[in-house]
């Protein structure tokens, strides 16, 4: 049965999201097991509960969805912290908040997408310099620090090459409403737990694409590199029927990430948009 979300139901989904994400052991990242890049667990707690909120009222354009939920986030923790998950879930929340949900939230996404503005790109980019992400440098066409010339999702076409945030918007987001939902459903079924499943999907990703934040930060063969260790890491652990047998493999490759500076970025904030996608599409938004 069809269910039109209301902005606390949304907000509460997203929230959940964010700290699932966060309860799961993702290598790289931070997360419940352990801090790092100079961040702590509770930088992304806040930030969820900052951004929560005003990133699921109604009445918003997706510009200022985003905008609103960058600003809230870094006036709570003056970090970037969420710049990524901001990105890639407003538009999925716009589309829960203003879509039918008669027609489901791929068609309503679809809209969404196609109805981008200038205006969302003026306030995406004004919300991306704000955040400063590392690794933000100068683009040849639609840089974020210029006055928009053209619609978000023009804007997001020219830069899908380089990074697989902007790739959502112009690919139907497809790599979280295809592989991630289904991958973490899969994964859900064969161990019946949030936090293995979440690790699961992490996994997943960071083992099917070289993470582009890693990409941006130090290059195409560092980011390969971390991804055959992903896929390493995700045949031991999609084997065992027993999670746990495998933690102390994932810390010590956690650490080894770390260590070396490695965050893989953009495959944690696939991991939290696909948890939200499966929790409007499954458990609401049908």
């Amino acid at each position: 049965m069809s269910k039109q979300l209301t902005p606390g139901e949304v907000a509460s989904c997203y929230r959940a999201a964010c700290i699932a994400e966060l309860q799961a052991l993702k290598p790289g990242n931070v997360h419940l097991f352990a801090d790092g890049h100079g961040m702590t667990i509770h930088d992304f707690i806040k930030s969820a509960d900052a951004s929560a909120e005003v990133i699921s009222q109604a009445n918003l354009s997706l510009g200022e969805r985003i905008y609103a939920a960058v600003e809230a986030t870094n006036q709570a923790v003056g970090l970037n912290t969420n710049l990524g998950v901001i990105l890639l879930c407003a538009p999925l929340i716009h589309a829960a908040l203003n879509g039918d949900c008669k027609l489901g939230l791929q068609h309503n996404l679809a809209n969404v997408l196609a109805a981008l503005t200038m205006h969302d790109a003026d306030l995406t980019a004004q919300a991306i310099v704000m955040a400063n992400p590392a690794g933000l440098g100068k683009a040849d066409k639609h840089d974020v620090r210029w006055q928009a010339e053209v619609t978000l999702l023009e804007m997001m076409h020219s830069a899908q090459h380089k990074d697989r945030i902007a790739w959502q918007y112009v690919n139907h987001f497809s790599d979280v409403i295809g592989f991630g939902r289904n991958s973490y459903n899969e994964a859900l079924a064969k161990w019946q737990n949030v936090a293995w499943a979440t690790t699961a999907l992490y996994l997943g990703f960071l083992g099917k694409y070289s993470d582009t934040h890693i990409v941006r930060k130090y290059g195409e063969a560092i980011a390969g590199m971390v991804m055959l260790e992903a896929k390493e890491m995700e045949v031991e652990f999609k084997a065992t029927d027993n999670p746990k047998l495998v933690q102390k493999s994932l810390m010590n490759w956690d650490a080894s990430l770390k260590k070396r500076g490695i965050n893989p970025g953009t495959s944690a904030d696939l991991t939290v948009a696909s948890l939200l996608a499966y929790a409007l599409m499954e458990n609401l938004f049908i």
